[in-house]
């Protein structure tokens, strides 16, 4: 099966949102955002938490959006439309890396990235850019995943994968979900970048899913890393690979067969 993110995202938006807002008005509440704002989301994906911060910064504000596919461009543009914010949102091309915008577009008086450093290889010089990319005492947020064990939406099928197939974990900081999963290194980061006043955060988010096999398909559409793990594999281990996550999150469902996931988001902010 070939991942088609886009789609998949767009299929289980709602699913997501439910629980993802929560942390989305948290990188919001931290930078500090008003009324006439000029802001900018890196990696917004489907429009969030781009489309949270324009209901804020209202018509004498400004929230450019970057992301480096069409298609996920062209689903936040079409999220925006019907709440009356396109007039509010810019949507970029720009690989959330290697920012490139506008210099007029530049500087923003805040920042924002949902579940996006994580996958930045050269975290240090990427933060570094952000930066340089905000107005004086203007600041940065960023929410990111915690460490496997305390993230079962992903976690408990990646584990589960590897089991299967008999892979070892990746390194700790290999880019990817859980990459900025040591608070620690992650202030060290933003320290190093010239960042001040830097503050963290950890609270829990709740995704909650049909059933284990509306969990399982879930991943099945959103999830390309595990589709990456298992592409050298015949069909019979892929089947039973999938197969064991639905079986592993059954330990989270109720009795009416509902599965229910904590995890834990870490927030970040610093000011320039």
């Amino acid at each position: 099966m070939r991942v088609n993110a886009a789609a998949g995202w767009q299929a289980w938006w709602e699913t997501i949102e439910r629980g993802a807002q929560k942390f989305s008005d948290k990188i919001i509440q931290l930078t500090e955002i008003q009324p006439g704002d000029k802001v900018l989301d890196i990696a917004t994906g489907m429009g969030e938490p781009a489309v949270t911060a324009a209901k804020i910064v209202m018509q004498n504000g400004k929230v450019v959006t970057t992301d480096i596919s069409l298609k996920m461009r062209q689903i936040a543009r079409t999220r925006a439309t019907p709440l009356g914010l396109n007039g509010i949102m810019e949507f970029r091309e720009s690989d959330g890396e290697k920012i490139d915008l506008p210099e007029q577009t530049a500087k923003f008086d805040a920042i924002l990235s949902r579940w996006g450093l994580m996958f930045f290889p050269n975290l240090l010089a990427a933060v570094g850019s952000i930066r340089q990319l905000l107005s004086a005492n203007g600041r940065h947020s960023a929410a990111v995943w915690s460490a496997p064990p305390k993230v079962p939406l992903l976690g408990l099928a990646f584990a589960s994968v590897r089991k299967q197939i008999n892979a070892p974990a990746p390194p700790p900081t290999t880019p990817g979900p859980f990459a900025l999963a040591d608070i620690e290194a992650l202030k060290e980061s933003f320290n190093q970048s010239g960042f001040k006043d830097i503050k963290t955060d950890t609270f829990q988010v709740t995704f909650e899913f049909h059933s284990p096999e509306n969990y399982t398909r879930f991943l099945q559409q959103n999830t390309a890393p595990i589709h990456a793990m298992l592409a050298s594999h015949t069909k019979e281990v892929k089947k039973r690979a999938w197969n064991s996550i639905t079986e592993a999150v059954w330990q989270y469902a109720n009795s009416h067969g509902r599965v229910n996931l904590e995890n834990e988001v870490i927030c970040i902010v610093g000011k320039n």
